[in-house]
């Protein structure tokens, strides 16, 4: 009798869930989707779980899972972000999710954690920055074409309206010069130094001007620092890096004077960086080519070789 019904209560639970499944998707038209996610130390895992979980901005898209660098950080994500799943081992999601976020804090322990999630054919974001090599990145991803499975990772500093409204404004600029852009940014962070928030000061330009950036320097005196990066066009670009003002800024100089670009939109609820990541899991088309992926890092790896070197550095691919 009590394994009949353990049975009945596993089969009645299955139909249950499978029918419930069934009335999501006919209600929304669409798939769910169940993310998992693997890293928990920062920040954003519970501002996805809030995405997601709480404030639903993605219908039948739900974050199930997360695996955190400790068990105390997982569980705060589980609590704050309202995830209800977590798993000791990442490759406990296998088989369990549809979509895979990468999380870590430092560049570096990225593309490993995404390595068995892409060749099963699992669609996957990874949080900036992408990872901390140029070589790496592109082995990784010549993996993930070879598997189809779609990848794709960018600042959500650059992938917005904001930045895209600013494209469009650059076009009817006229003639200008030289860049400037402040952000935060700490070419000594334990996370990978200029990597960490380095990509959010970097890639926007990239959006912005064009991913031809040939040359960088990093200028530090002492604790303060600050770096040049040269366009093939020509074109400088002085980075400032903020140490007491949270946020970014671009100026360029013009005829009439030195302009801040500002955007001229409202940023979409919800965000365009958050809409193009769910649309890849739906549909697998990424959002930005593998090239455009690499760019921004070779950019940033000059910059850390910068670091040491204190002299100019080429941008290689």
């Amino acid at each position: 009798m009590s394994t009949g019904t353990a049975l009945s209560t596993l089969t009645f639970s299955t139909v249950g869930a499978t029918a419930s499944r069934l009335i999501s998707e006919n209600l929304s038209g669409e798939k769910p989707i169940r993310i998992g996610i693997i890293g928990a130390e920062n920040s954003h895992t519970v501002g996805y779980g809030k995405l997601f979980n709480i404030d639903k901005k993605f219908p039948g898209v739900e974050l199930k899972y997360v695996w955190g660098e400790t068990e105390e950080f997982a569980k705060e994500s589980m609590t704050k972000g309202q995830i209800p799943y977590m798993v000791k081992d990442p490759l406990e999601m296998l088989g369990k999710i549809d979509a895979l976020i990468v999380d870590h804090r430092h560049a570096k322990y990225h593309l490993k954690a995404a390595e068995p999630f892409v060749k099963a054919g699992i669609p996957t974001f990874i949080d900036k920055p992408f990872c901390y090599t140029v070589a790496e990145g592109k082995e990784f991803l010549e993996m993930a074409r070879e598997a189809g499975t779609p990848v794709s990772s960018y600042s959500t500093i650059a992938h917005t309206d904001s930045t895209f409204d600013i494209v469009d404004q650059i076009k009817s600029l006229g003639e200008f010069n030289n860049i400037i852009r402040n952000g935060p940014a700490d070419i000594e962070s334990p996370y990978g130094g200029i990597f960490f928030y380095g990509v959010h000061l970097v890639q926007p330009l990239m959006y912005m001007f064009g991913e031809d950036i040939k040359v960088v320097k990093i200028n530090k005196y002492g604790k303060k620092a600050g770096a040049v990066l040269i366009f093939e066009s020509g074109l400088q670009a002085n980075l400032v890096f903020n140490t007491l003002h949270y946020g970014w800024e671009t100026y360029v100089e013009t005829k009439k004077g030195i302009v801040e670009l500002k955007s001229r939109v409202q940023e979409s609820v919800p965000e365009r960086c958050y809409r193009d990541m769910v649309e890849m899991f739906r549909t697998g088309k990424e959002p930005l080519s593998h090239e455009s992926i690499l760019k921004p890092i070779a950019v940033l790896e000059a910059m850390e070789k910068s670091v040491s070197s204190e002299k100019w550095e080429e941008v290689k691919m």
